[in-house]
């Protein structure tokens, strides 16, 4: 891998501007740094071009202070001005305690660096689909139909719609009664599309502390896919290992989402991954890379790992929105980073060949790899 790929400059100073958020005495600084961080991770291009060309006060959300750090991280690869900062302070425990849950972060500049690299791996061109998003029908802001549209603007040929089981109320979590409802909607707007564009009609259903699903087997069965993702005990520090293999051994599982759970400010569930990849590999479930810049779980050091097990691969936005379906170009820049093939990721294929292959895993009780 070549060095420019290597060294995220932006990302770096994100992580410097979020620790200036967990110092800072008020809550009005405190939300001006997290500002100031969020608009450098967003920003479409490395801070040194910028900088070649523009002010970084142009920058939305940098101001006097956030700018002099950016500037000195542009001079000396880091600021003394946030060294100092988290001395004076005395916190320098509860920073390195936060900087230990940021790895493998991408900024939307690298993110895009990436994808127009050259590297033996999977082509944004090669995606045909995303099969983790969210609606109205859950915590989404947008209908079906737009999410499709989105979709299709996208230059997809399908989209799976996988909103939240009702086992996570927090996030308006669907009732069956409603998951039936939303079905008759799906099936209308194939039929509509007549086979021209398609929806998958997926859940998001949540891994309770054994391991499995939220939902009975009976329950399961009514989506063609499902999703299972841990949403509880993301901050432990014990090992998880046998909850994890329980889901992806469960028949209805057709991908791990989001395996870690893990954001820019957790660690999220720790587990021996290479025990749970190799059964993952074994039982056909696919290993998500979800997109949403706060989440990017899996990055591309475990995704590399998942790999070698002989995993295959789901690449997700985790949309919320039809403008947030961009967000699995930051899961496909794993992806390239961990030099996952095309042939290993599910949402290269035509709508006919990945129905085949969700059907399959319920029907197949010996669980046998699909080709």
């Amino acid at each position: 891998m070549s060095a420019s790929l290597e060294r995220d400059l932006n990302m770096e100073v994100v992580g410097e501007l979020y620790d200036m958020s967990l110092l800072h005495s008020s809550k009005h600084g405190r939300i001006a740094y997290k500002r100031a961080a969020q608009a450098v991770w967003r920003l479409e291009e490395p801070l040194g071009v910028w900088a070649s060309h523009r002010p970084l006060r142009d920058i939305h959300h940098i101001g006097p202070a956030t700018e002099r750090i950016l500037l000195e991280h542009l001079e000396h690869g880091t600021s003394p001005t946030v060294e100092k900062a988290i001395d004076k302070s005395g916190a320098r425990a509860k920073i390195e305690e936060a900087r230990k849950h940021r790895t493998n972060f991408l900024s939307r500049a690298h993110v895009r660096r990436i994808l127009g690299a050259s590297l033996p791996s999977v082509e944004r061109a090669e995606y045909r689909g995303d099969l983790q998003m969210h609606t109205e029908w859950s915590d989404g802001s947008e209908s079906i139909a737009q999410m499709a549209d989105a979709g299709r603007l996208r230059q997809y040929g399908w989209i799976g719609v996988s909103d939240h089981s009702y086992g996570l109320k927090i996030a308006g979590g669907m009732s069956m009664e409603d998951a039936a409802r939303q079905r008759r909607e799906i099936e209308r707007l194939n039929a509509e599309w007549g086979g021209a564009f398609r929806v998958f009609h997926g859940i998001e259903a949540n891994i309770p502390a054994d391991g499995g699903l939220d939902m009975s087997d009976d329950e399961a069965a009514v989506f063609e896919i499902v999703l299972a993702a841990p949403h509880s005990k993301l901050r432990r520090a014990e090992d998880q290992t046998e909850r994890m293999l329980a889901t992806v051994r469960h028949s209805a599982v057709r991908v791990l989402a989001h395996p870690r759970g893990r954001m820019y400010s957790r660690q999220g569930v720790l587990a021996r991954w290479d025990e749970v990849f190799a059964e993952a590999s074994r039982q056909d479930v696919a290993i998500e890379l979800d997109g949403d810049p706060y989440r990017q779980d899996l990055d591309h050091v475990l995704a590399r790992q998942a790999l070698e097990a002989g995993c295959r691969f789901a690449i997700d936005s985790d949309a919320h929105s039809g403008r947030e379906l961009v967000y699995s170009e930051y899961a496909l820049a794993h992806a390239r980073l961990a030099g996952i093939p095309a042939d290993r990721v599910i949402n290269t294929w035509p709508a006919e060949r990945l129905a085949g292959w969700l059907e399959r895993r319920g029907r197949d009780p010996a669980r046998t790899r699909a080709t």
